[in-house]
């Protein structure tokens, strides 16, 4: 077999010499621009990971909120909360009835009570009821607390004030005349 004698001239002229290294630079550019793309890709998937876990976060609390709230949902109310009556006649005479003790109680004086129309959202089982009263601050503080914090459960829609008289502005508590619309919920007693 003959031997093959390959020997590489290498004699390169300038140009081919300028050529080769800007061939060797482009690669070395190339090399750098996929580095930084994995780098980058990286990155991303990392942050993508992330994002991915606090989502899972973020649905496992709002799914335990959901569940608070079906729970909250679906425990009724005390039988207390609710005027018991025949009718929503009757229901409204025991509403009167509880609202004027209550102000007595706290040393306010009714004035008058009646029936407030029912709202358009108004369940049937909704009884609205506005009362004028006169009181001092001390003792209308007293009566909203014992209104909102007692059973049945009654809910202040609106309240209104205004200084009761002249010549009782210079008094260290003022009588104030009160106007509130309240209403309370009330439900047929079980047979």
């Amino acid at each position: 077999m003959p031997k093959l004698n390959l020997r590489l001239k290498l004699d390169l002229n300038r140009e081919q010499l300028l050529a080769l290294g800007a061939f060797c630079a482009l690669l070395v550019i190339c090399a750098l621009v996929i580095a930084n793309a994995l780098l980058a890709w990286a990155e991303a998937t990392q942050a993508r990971d992330d994002r991915r876990d606090q989502l899972a976060s973020l649905r496992s609390r709002v799914g335990g909120v959901a569940k608070q709230r079906q729970q909250t949902q679906t425990i009724a109310a005390p039988a207390p909360a609710f005027l018991d009556a025949a009718t929503s006649g009757l229901a409204t005479a025991q509403f009167q009835a509880y609202l004027s003790q209550l102000i007595t109680d706290q040393k306010a004086v009714l004035v008058s009570s009646g029936i407030q129309p029912a709202e358009r959202e108004d369940k049937s089982d909704a009884i609205r009821l506005q009362v004028a009263l006169t009181a001092t601050i001390p003792a209308l503080q007293a009566l909203l607390y014992r209104l909102e914090s007692g059973t049945p459960y009654v809910f202040v829609d609106s309240l209104s004030l205004q200084l009761g008289g002249s010549t009782e502005r210079n008094t260290a508590d003022p009588v104030l005349k009160v106007t509130l619309t309240v209403h309370a919920f009330w439900r047929r007693p079980s047979a």
